[in-house]
């Protein structure tokens, strides 16, 4: 029997046709009428890359557009972050009672991949110089803060019955940066879609009160312009509110706001690899599967691109075009993240997580005014 190479058409192979679908396919084989055996070429590889990517468009488009309904409606609510937003969009989407499979793949994909992007793009709001202007003691004392904040908030957690999963991420939220530490870590760590709903909310309710509540705190507390701003920077979690909180008082509460604030987020990164770490050494790797790096990848990237905002080399524009695309791509992992939770068992815990949530508000602002007080302010 003579063995050709030829290529497959209706024409030529009439019989049987076995077809390998597996990625790394590279060949038809089939039998013509006359005994002959066909060897055709498989189809080409931008042609899997196009099957394996198509299934995420629906769910990439409903994201795009539920970011565009979000920085739309921060327009009119501008004390409520676009994350915020995206999320309790994605929420709502979820609980319609819709048919959400076709949406499914691409609002997954979003939810881990553009979230990890987003995180590294959150590098880029912090310069090393600017932190080590803070001094020895400054550091030391936002250091603690965040220390303090975050496992005391676990332990406050445990002791009021919440998972262990609830606690940790509310605990990183009020900690160092709200919803993109949230975010930050969930992507290390294993837990339920409404524990990440669940956190996010509560972190924007308390520092959208903050926004209000700490500046009339000042004059009674005896803090200075400069004293507040620090109050605020090492107490307030998302950076927008902590920016809205100091602007109340004035120019000279905001500088040292923002600083001390992108100081307690320059902590994400060890805190995100020690859990990850964390995780690994814990959790029993099934034989023959890949464990998890001991330093995430967008972990290393958040610190890469520090160290690259940290040369001043960036130019302002990129900073601020870097800082949009930052929002857009956690605005869409969030709402990715969102629809998949669901609300009746959100309420079911929403008591006792709120109540941790303000404990731990009341726990980071009292360590935080006590820091201030010790270094001056």
């Amino acid at each position: 029997m003579e063995i050709v190479s030829i290529p497959v058409t209706s024409t030529s192979v009439t019989d049987t046709v076995a077809t390998d679908t597996a990625v790394n396919s590279t060949s038809v084989t089939a039998v013509a009428p006359t005994g002959t055996t066909v060897t055709a070429p498989a189809a080409p590889s931008h042609h899997l890359r196009w099957r394996t990517v198509r299934p995420l468009g629906p769910g990439l488009a409903a994201a795009a557009l539920a970011v565009a309904a979000a920085f739309g409606l921060n327009r009119l609510l501008p004390t409520v972050s676009p994350l915020t937003i995206a999320v309790v969009l994605g929420a709502v989407v979820g609980n319609l009672g819709l048919n959400l499979s076709l949406l499914r793949p691409g609002l997954s994909f979003a939810a881990k991949h553009l979230l990890r992007a987003g995180i590294v793009l959150l590098g880029l709001r912090l310069a090393i110089p600017d932190v080590l202007h803070l001094g020895a003691r400054a550091l030391a004392v936002v250091v603690v803060v965040v220390a303090v904040t975050f496992f005391g908030t676990q332990w406050l957690g445990r002791r009021m019955g919440l998972s262990r999963g609830a606690s940790l991420l509310i605990a990183t939220g009020f900690s160092i940066c709200g919803a993109s530490a949230i975010a930050a870590m969930d992507g290390v760590t294993k837990n339920k879609d409404e524990e990440v709903v669940t956190a996010i909310a509560l972190v924007t309710m308390c520092g959208s009160m903050a926004i209000v509540v700490l500046p009339l705190l000042q004059g009674p507390l005896g803090l200075s312009d400069t004293a507040f701003g620090m109050w605020t920077g090492a107490s307030v979690h998302d950076v927008a509110q902590t920016v809205a909180t100091a602007s109340v008082v004035g120019s000279a509460a905001l500088a040292p706001a923002v600083i001390v604030k992108l100081t307690r987020v320059v902590l994400l990164a060890p805190i995100v690899a020690g859990m990850s770490l964390w995780q690994r050494r814990s959790t029993p790797t099934p034989a023959g599967a890949k464990r998890p790096p001991i330093v995430p990848l967008f972990v290393l990237g958040f610190l890469a691109m520090v160290a690259l905002r940290s040369t001043g080399i960036v130019p302002k524009v990129v900073l601020d075009d870097a800082q949009t695309l930052e929002t857009v791509l956690l605005a869409a992992a969030l709402f990715g993240l969102g629809s998949g939770v669901n609300l009746r068992r959100l309420f079911r815990t929403g008591g006792r997580a709120a109540l941790l949530g303000l404990c731990s508000w009341v726990l980071i602002a009292g360590m935080a005014y006590a820091g201030v007080r010790l270094v001056g302010g």
